[in-house]
């Protein structure tokens, strides 16, 4: 026994050696070769512990929402479960319910709010676990040359800012939904969508994704296999909201789940070149919901459904499916789920600043994922610094939002071209 101990000590030490070697021996490719996602994102990690050190300790803090959170989740705690009648500073609370008992437990963490600098270290938390979550997604999927993730964290500003400067419930939801994604991809579905109904009761945003996941479910299940699946995430909203439905059922659902919203022009990142009556108009709101629809119905026709497979194919039980039905790859979950969220983004109402996090993290993908061969990396990357630079510019100005849009049109037209990634094999489902 001790002899074949030493051999395999000896083999894993083998491996290890063999793996150095080839390091080494590709060092001028480790940045460019997506097989070494994993250690270049390890590295990035934990450089990112000491630059959200750094930032929280010599950059100032902005007081935006979080005083409003803390007022708002204090009513809650002193009895008031009427949603009408919960505000903060900034306004009525238009959250949903699993906001109110996140920002409650930050609200008890924090000194009841008072203390922001620890307040600031557990979104730092957040924020590498995010990081986490997302780097798994990359290294997953092994579709991104490594040097870009050194965009993805250390290179911006805002969503730094966004997380441990600002406080916004914006990461909170997208953690969970990066959770949830990842869920997906280990096939955990049932307990990736209950994740996926707790990152919407943070913030309606995720919605956003709610398109794609309802494809993925169709063509994974058929439709009596994915009522389930919907079910649940509607039971945890409904006992998340319990005690506010029970208190004022309509309140709760119009202010938490308030569509028709009202945005201030003087916050818009995307619209600042439109007039503002344009802006507020009720048509254009129309206008652009019925091209958000048009262009998810579109791509999934066109782009996300299987060849030779009907949309009505979808409703059917997989295994009666002709031609039979194949296991979605990592690339078909992700590039589903990220241009689903993606589309919604270029035809939003209105984009404020911390809405940057709502697709941040998946830039990278979507223009890397482009059909586009000719599209060179530097042209990527200059697109990914024209959208940083758009979300930098404060107050907004009509060029910057102008190059928003050009930038997401690109992005858009080379998903549009990107062949449909192959299916695998069968495989078993949660």
């Amino acid at each position: 026994m001790a002899g074949v101990g030493k051999k395999k000590s000896a083999g894993a030490t083998s491996r290890i050696w063999t793996t150095l070697r080839t390091i080494w021996q590709e060092k001028h490719l480790v940045l460019f070769k997506a097989e070494y996602t994993f250690l270049v994102t390890a590295l990035l990690w934990f450089l990112e512990i000491g630059v959200n050190i750094w930032v929280i300790q010599k950059v100032a803090y902005t007081e935006i929402d979080w005083k409003a959170y803390m007022d708002e989740v204090e009513g809650v705690i002193n009895g008031t479960y009427d949603y009408t009648q919960l505000k903060g500073d900034t306004g009525p609370l238009v959250y949903p319910a699993g906001f109110v008992y996140i920002f409650m437990g930050l609200y008890y963490a924090t000194d009841h709010g008072a203390n922001i600098r620890l307040g600031q270290y557990i979104f730092a938390i957040f924020y590498l676990i995010t990081l986490l979550l997302v780097f798994r997604i990359y290294h997953r999927t092994k579709k991104v040359p490594p040097y870009v993730f050194f965009f993805v964290c250390c290179a911006s500003y805002r969503i730094h800012s966004i997380f441990v400067l600002r406080l916004f419930n914006d990461p909170v939801a997208m953690m969970f939904l990066f959770a949830a994604i990842n869920l997906f991809l280990d096939r955990h579905w049932t307990l990736g969508c209950a994740l996926y109904s707790l990152a919407v009761s943070v913030k309606m945003n995720v919605l956003l994704f709610a398109p794609g996941l309802l494809f993925l479910l169709l063509s994974e299940f058929g439709l009596l296999k994915t009522i389930p699946k919907l079910s649940l995430c509607a039971i945890i909203q409904l006992l998340l909201g319990l005690p506010f439905l029970l208190e004022n059922p309509l309140g709760y659902i119009s202010r938490a789940f308030d569509l028709g919203r009202q945005f201030l022009f003087k916050w818009t990142v995307n619209w600042r070149f439109l007039p503002e009556w344009l802006f507020l108009s009720r048509y254009f709101h129309l206008a652009l919901l019925g091209a958000h629809l048009l262009m998810l119905a579109l791509f999934a026709w066109r782009r996300w459904k299987r060849p030779g497979e009907s949309m009505l194919a979808l409703l059917k039980d997989p295994a009666v499916r002709d031609p039979p039905v194949q296991k979605l790859t990592s690339d078909q979950i992700v590039l589903v789920l990220f241009t689903s969220n993606f589309i919604g983004m270029c035809f939003s109402r209105s984009l404020h600043y911390q809405f940057y996090v709502w697709y941040f993290h998946t830039l990278p993908y979507l223009l890397w994922s482009g059909g586009v061969k000719k599209m060179a990396h530097l042209l990527r990357v200059l697109i990914l610094g024209l959208i940083e630079l758009s979300w930098n510019t404060y107050p907004s100005t009509n060029y910057s939002s102008l190059s928003l849009h050009v930038c997401h049109l690109i992005a858009l037209l080379c998903l549009w071209f990107n062949p449909t990634p192959a299916p695998q094999e069968k495989a078993k489902r949660h």
